[in-house]
């Protein structure tokens, strides 16, 4: 086997202490079920809902290493806002989410519980029998046993009962089928949807080339086929083609996400096949097919843009320091350009440019965030930070330690990543009819989607030809902005009138969160086989204007580090405009995102550092800019 689970064990991730996360948000949108009956109300002009799915519980290997003992069930309860206790703490989401993947790892999946628990079919070898007292035991006992058998699996050393192919197909078809029937016991269509996934962690060499796999289907159709593992093939046209395989059998509909691009030294975004093949028309046609949405920020790191592509772009690099040194265990240091294969913004180009070759553009993408949480907790709060990985709750040091993540190949030195360089990061919004499994999968697919870091930040987001200044004032804003153009996700159609394309653009504040700082567009487009990009401030809080160089001056910042507070004195609580673009080619194909920023507030770590009243060290962000990012809307002549 490959060595993505070892990698994936060592980068330790955060968790902490806490008696009450305060994440989640309570949707205002209108009614999701009849009081009368259990029918589905549906809106066509769509709902915001908020969910995470990118969760691993105890069915990962990894996770349950580090001390996860909290089930797909936990995970499903605690989502929907029902108390759990982990490490002896209880916690509750004061704001449930809408929609939850629970999506633990295929490789191994739920192994580890089931030598725990005795499964005769494993205990064949003295050696497993006695990795299950190890389990039983439980704290370090546990703990070591789950380290070694994750490096057993990286050196292909497994014991023999664990490399039989029939036992471990028994074996995994119990646990997924298990896992099937908690997602359908939690399922509650207009009230709370639980979709089916898994993670194919593909590591070749430590480089991260990992995808979710959601489902729209339900038990019926999923327990069909098992996940597909990264042990049967790191290279994603075969995760691809395993997808086309359960959609022909089962008439069913699976999507594919990936994720930290950032970590993948070049490799996520290539303009390449996994064989290092420049990509055809065919790669480029079937990649588009499975992965219309891609996980641009999350714990271990942001993924939107880095200040080598970007150094234009003051906001460019959010979260990225110590993630964007190597590959994701650090086995291969970095070099520069890596990176333009690696950020969402430089592959949305990149998209273009490809599209002008094959007529097909591969890296035609929306954006969203989630949590990569290892705990089975689907929080992503700075100023309650509950971490990613158990074995790290109740930990008061946890923002000045240092972890040793792996060596580089080539000078055998120690790689080392500081605790303190894990995000909060993240959720996924997603506009869709109803709360139902398929109106969810379905706004997914058409990239009707955005992601924060965090807070739930309201975003709506249209592109035409005909809004004028008055129409985002207008009570019916959003039906005009359906009627006369597209939302995010959707694609610009030529005007014939030649005019400038107009965006109509609405955010609020998270109710419970930071004010607003300012509104940007960003645009990226293709002329004469080149790529450019440029970032626009279309709408801002208080009195600050655009100076002569362009440049919008800076919100403020009312942060008190010492106490971990802040004031919504600064920013608005909305931002809404129509704006037009002043430098539009028609000839030239474009796309056009918005990223929202939040007035500055305490990093996590800042909290942590006053409540545990440790010493920082001097290069730690101490406050930081909560963002939102939209899907793309594209232009194409």
């Amino acid at each position: 086997m490959n060595n993505q689970l070892l990698s994936y064990a060592i980068c330790i991730l955060m968790v902490s202490s806490c008696n009450q996360e305060k994440t989640a948000i309570s949707n205002t949108a209108a009614p999701q079920t009849s009081e009368t009956s259990n029918e589905v109300i549906k809106n066509p002009n769509n709902n915001l809902y908020w969910g995470d799915t990118h969760l691993h519980t105890t069915n990962s290997p990894d996770a349950y290493s580090f001390g996860a003992r909290l089930t797909p069930d936990d995970a499903l309860r605690f989502a929907r806002g029902e108390m759990v206790e982990s490490e002896g703490l209880e916690m509750k989401l004061s704001r449930p989410l809408d929609f939850l993947v629970v999506s633990d790892h295929a490789e191994g999946l739920g192994l580890i519980t089931e030598i725990m628990k005795e499964n005769p079919i494993l205990m064949k070898e003295p050696i497993l029998q006695q990795w299950a007292k190890n389990f039983q035991a439980g704290g370090a006992k546990a703990s070591q046993t789950g380290r070694e058998l994750i490096n057993l699996f990286a050196a292909g050393k497994l014991p023999k009962t664990l490399l039989d192919r029939k036992v471990m197909g028994s074996v995994a078809t119990k646990i997924w089928h298990e896992y099937l029937n908690t997602v359908e016991k939690h399922n509650q269509p207009g009230k709370f949807t639980a979709l089916p996934g898994y993670e194919w962690s593909s590591l070749p060499n430590g480089n991260n080339l990992h995808r979710i796999v959601i489902y729209r289907d339900g038990m019926d159709k999923a327990k069909q086929s098992l996940p597909f593992s990264s042990s049967m093939s790191n290279d994603p046209e075969d995760l691809w083609k395993a997808l086309q395989q359960y959609e022909d059998k089962t008439g069913g509909k699976v999507l594919a996400i990936p994720h930290n691009g950032n970590v993948s030294n070049g490799l996520m975004f290539a303009l390449s096949d996994f064989e290092g093949n420049p990509i055809t028309r065919e790669y480029a046609q079937i990649r588009s097919r499975w992965e219309p949405i891609v996980e641009t920020t999350q714990i271990k790191g942001d993924s939107e843009s880095h200040p080598y592509l970007s150094p234009n772009d003051e906001f460019a690099g959010y979260g990225i320091t110590g993630w964007d040194i190597g590959n994701l265990n650090l086995a291969e240091l970095k070099t520069n350009n890596m990176f333009q294969y690696e950020y969402s913004r430089e592959a949305l180009k990149n998209g273009l440019l490809l599209e002008s070759q094959w007529g097909v553009n591969p890296f035609k993408f929306g954006m969203i965030g989630s949590t990569d949480s290892h705990t089975a907790l689907a929080t992503a709060d700075r100023d309650n930070y509950s971490g990613k990985f158990t074995n790290m709750i109740n930990n008061k040091t946890r923002a000045v330690e240092v972890e040793e993540i792996g060596r580089d190949h080539t000078t055998n030195e120690s790689q080392q990543r500081f605790t303190w360089q894990y995000l909060a990061s993240g959720y996924a919004a997603v506009w869709a009819q109803s709360n139902t499994r398929e109106d969810i999968w379905d706004a997914m697919y058409r990239k009707e989607v955005y992601g924060t870091t965090g807070p739930r930040i309201k975003l709506r987001f249209f592109g035409g030809w005909d809004y004028n200044a008055s129409d985002i004032k207008k009570a019916d804003y959003v039906e005009i902005g359906y009627e006369q153009g597209v939302p995010m996700g959707g694609d610009l159609m030529p005007d014939k009138s030649k005019n400038a394309p107009t965006f109509m653009i609405a955010v609020s504040k998270d109710p419970i969160g930071a004010n607003l700082d300012r509104v940007q567009v960003i645009k990226g487009w293709l002329k004469d086989g080149k790529t450019y990009e440029k970032i626009y401030d279309v709408k801002w809080s208080g009195n600050r204007s655009i100076d002569k160089k362009g440049k919008l001056p800076a919100v403020g910042n009312t942060v008190d580090i010492t106490k971990a507070t802040y004031s919504n004195s600064i920013g608005a609580e909305e931002l809404s405009t129509v704006w037009q673009d002043p430098d539009f080619d028609p000839s030239v194909s474009a796309f056009y995102y918005v990223r929202v920023l939040e007035i500055p507030t305490p990093r996590w770590t800042t909290y942590d550092a006053a409540r545990y009243n440790i010493d920082l060290a001097p290069d730690v962000p101490r406050s930081v800019q909560e963002r939102a990012y939209s899907s793309p809307i594209w232009y194409k002549p």
